[in-house]
């Protein structure tokens, strides 16, 4: 729906002319058409979409029509606003709202009525500069003015007794102002984040309202200092780092997400570890009890408090009204060798990280597969672990689909096989509450964890099982206080995930069945 124009309001260098194809409907304009808006909505609510991007300099309701046109001090600022919205569609009192590029270059508002409301709202605003709130809470002999404080807070998290994703970081404080970039990463073994804000005001309040708070009950503790960056330059959006402004980003290819002068700022290694690589990244072994784990003050600009319970059956997250993005247990998984990947390979390669209930190869398109997990927790992890990894010579790439369940082919439709539901397979590693599996989900690694061996299996027998799958052996060691475990040392990370595709589950004889994980150790 094109922008309908307001008698009196002039488009400028075009007065008075109806655009009627000019320009194209969506070039870049510093004016914004704001539709759907709820008819109680005020003024200081429509402003409030565009404050953390840039100054408001002049706003225009067009109540009959549930419609507003919102004018920003720069075109760059309503660019980022537009960019941000894009996915993410604001909110006014619980209803969408839609924004759009309007056809006017500014408005011209001075003759017409009832515009005393907008100015007086603007005026408001404006009377307190952005980046100088005097804030409650903050001493005021202090002087609160805040113009040399960084938009940029660095975020440790203490006690990762459970993988803490980027969705959830944005999540959390985006209750707090509009969260423009994210960027995740491990050092000392600590899992780090830093979080650009489009304003210092929002870094502040969120960092008074959330440091020294757990996210889950008891573990996962928020610690948040102001980094010494004043903005963050994002090259990759993936699981690891995300400017929310520029959906047009690569995903990279395990790049690191840091141009080397800034990892140089904050001595994080060159290349991103993975944000498991130093915490165990699994779900609690004990469910946590039903608990509501932030509740945040109320702050300007917050939304309500923030409660992010865990589910008290299996320990793992259940994240209220988060919307498609975290709550999501199907992925889509492409860039598959289509000559060697079964639905069973993934079953058993994606079972690692939790539980497979169904894997659909597209039959149009063989390197690509819906994998459906047993929760949105379990795909976030499988996502984290496996993108990015070699498998039968290409590079896996996981990210969340935008489907919410893999349906099963109709009786008599054409499959060739490539659907399979494992929703009742006996192999599944996390169905019991508190399995010891939960504490040993580690990153695939050329190291091999086996267990469930016979007695009456030797060394070579199992070198020899490896050898045959096409890997070569690099060392072997049975467990000295049970021979029934062992870790084995293959050539290549790659191999050892064809590995253990290949050879979970293998039967050794004796009603054994090998089980094959990842480990942490080496040889």
């Amino acid at each position: 729906m094109n922008n309908s124009t307001p008698t009196g309001v002039y488009a400028n260098g075009n007065d008075n002319k109806k655009f009627k194809g000019d320009r194209p409907p969506c070039s870049p304009s510093r004016v914004l058409h704001l539709r759907k808006i709820p008819s109680d909505v005020t003024e200081a609510e429509v402003i409030s979409l565009g404050l953390p991007f840039g100054k408001v300099t002049n706003l225009l309701m067009l109540k009959g029509k549930s419609q507003a046109f919102l004018e920003m001090a720069s075109e760059e600022a309503a660019v980022t606003m537009v960019n941000y919205y894009t996915p993410v569609t604001p909110h006014l009192r619980s209803q969408p709202v839609f924004i759009q590029y309007s056809n006017h270059r500014e408005l011209k508002t001075d003759n017409l009525p009832n515009q005393a409301r907008a100015q007086a709202a603007l005026q408001a605003v404006s009377a307190v500069p952005s980046g100088s709130l005097a804030l409650p809470g903050a001493p005021t002999n202090e002087g609160t003015i805040l113009s040399g404080q960084s938009p940029v807070l660095r975020i440790i998290i203490e006690n990762l007794f459970y993988p803490v994703t980027l969705e959830v970081l944005h999540q959390i404080f985006s209750k707090f102002g509009t969260v423009l970039k994210i960027i995740t990463f491990t050092k000392n073994n600590q899992f780090q984040a830093l979080l650009q804000y489009a304003d210092p005001v929002n870094a502040h309040y969120a960092k008074m309202a959330l440091d020294g708070q757990n996210i889950y009950n008891a573990c996962c503790t928020l610690r948040i200092d102001f980094s010494k960056l004043t903005s963050l330059n994002v090259k990759y959006n993936n699981d690891k780092s995300r400017d929310f402004t520029r959906l047009d980003l690569p995903t990279g290819d395990g790049q690191p997400s840091l141009e080397p002068p800034m990892a140089a700022a904050f001595g994080a290694p060159g290349i991103i570890s993975s944000p498991y690589a130093g915490a165990a990244g699994f779900a609690p072994a004990i469910g946590f009890h039903q608990a509501t784990g932030l509740s945040v003050p109320a702050v300007p600009g917050a939304l309500g408090p923030l409660t992010i319970t865990s589910s008290a059956v299996t320990g793992r997250m259940a994240i209220p009204g988060a919307g498609a993005l975290p709550g999501n247990s199907v992925l889509l998984v492409t860039n598959l060798n289509p000559d060697l990947i079964t639905p069973h390979g993934l079953f058993i390669l994606f079972g690692v990280y939790g539980d497979v209930h169904r894997v659909k190869i597209m039959f149009n398109k063989k390197e690509n597969a819906l994998v459906q997990m047993a929760d949105a927790s379990q795909a976030q992890l499988a996502m984290n672990h496996l993108s990015g990894q070699r498998l039968y010579g290409k590079v896996l790439r996981a990210t969340l689909s935008k489907h919410q369940a893999v349906q099963l082919p109709r009786e008599g439709q054409e499959d060739q096989g490539l659907t399979k539901d494992f929703s009742n397979s006996p192999l599944h590693r996390f169905k019991k509450p508190g399995s010891k599996n939960f504490q040993n989900i580690f990153p695939p690694s050329a190291t091999l964890h086996l267990s469930n061996i016979p007695p009456s299996v030797t060394v070579d027998d199992l070198k020899n099982l490896f050898t045959e799958a096409g890997c070569s052996v690099k060392a072997f060691k049975f467990f000295q206080k049970d021979r029934k475990m062992a870790l084995i040392q293959l050539g290549s990370v790659e191999e050892a995930i064809q590995a253990l595709i290949e050879l979970h589950n293998h039967d050794l004889g004796e009603n054994h069945h090998l089980r094959v994980s990842f480990s942490k150790s080496t040889i």
